[in-house]
């Protein structure tokens, strides 16, 4: 939104070359000539504007993004996903998890084998009663391996 100042300089500058325009009619000829010589000299005296070259600046981009189109760009229209685009979509974080659920199983299974060791080892051995109640005994066993 523009300010009020920038308005009224616009609306100036229009009345100016509104007026100027209507006056044109009214010069004559040997000053439109000259005019129209001073505006093709000043074309010829303008600096060339400058250009700006392309620069490329890499861009990461996240996961499903469309190699065509810049990270940030608006999205085109709404436009609804497959099925089979979404299950791709969310396929790695599925697999994360499920992953995750199976080593934490794998863990417990171990657990629970070196605790069965430990028990069998302490139940078949001939040990006096105090041997069990010895809280390092279980480091003994550990060691004893």
């Amino acid at each position: 939104m523009s300010s009020a100042p920038e308005t009224r300089e616009l609306e100036f500058a229009g009345k100016i070359c509104r007026a100027l325009d209507e006056r044109t009619a009214d010069l004559p000829a040997a000053t439109l000539d000259r005019l129209a010589g001073a505006r093709r000299l000043a074309l010829a005296r303008k600096k060339p504007e400058p250009v700006a070259a392309p620069a490329f600046v890499p861009v990461l981009a996240h996961a499903g993004a469309d190699a065509g189109a810049p990270f940030n760009a608006a999205p085109s229209g709404k436009r609804r996903l497959s099925p089979l685009a979404r299950i791709l979509r969310v396929w790695p974080v599925v697999a994360l998890v499920g992953g995750i659920a199976v080593i934490a199983y794998w863990e417990n299974l171990q657990r629970s084998a070196e605790l069965a060791d430990i028990d069998a080892a302490m139940l078949s051995d001939d040990l006096p009663l105090n041997a069990y109640l010895d809280h390092g005994f279980n480091a003994y066993l550990s060691r004893a391996r």
